[in-house]
């Protein structure tokens, strides 16, 4: 990998893992890949951290779903859950694909770049 797609990498990993939106499995393959990266486990390391990545940047309709359920209002508080919703609801309007949150932003700009990393 180039030095310059590594730090962009690096960058994007530190900022998704410090999110407190970050699930254990995307931290675990991201620390997995800063362990990896500049090694000879790189490549792999890179497509498990991309297997990963797709596997939980959450499509929007996937987070309108979650923000309109019971649990949502359970796990977030009623007020939160509706802004969540609201929120997610005009991000689609705009034509966002994904959720935007501070998990997901990270993640899904590694993942567009893919095609490059790996």
């Amino acid at each position: 990998m180039k030095p310059s797609d590594r730090d962009f990498v690096m960058k994007n990993v530190h900022e998704m893992m410090a999110s407190a939106t970050c699930c254990a499995e995307a931290k675990e393959a991201g620390q997995a890949w800063l362990d990896a990266a500049g090694t000879d486990q790189e490549a792999k390391a890179t497509r498990t951290l991309m297997e990963k990545l797709a596997e939980h940047v959450l499509p929007i309709n996937e987070l309108i779903a979650a923000a309109s359920s019971p649990n949502a209002s359970e796990i977030f508080g009623a007020d939160k859950a509706s802004a969540l919703l609201a929120h997610a609801k005009e991000i689609k309007e705009q034509g966002q694909l994904y959720c935007d949150c501070p998990a997901c932003g990270p993640a899904k700009a590694i993942l567009e770049k893919r095609l490059q990393l790996v």
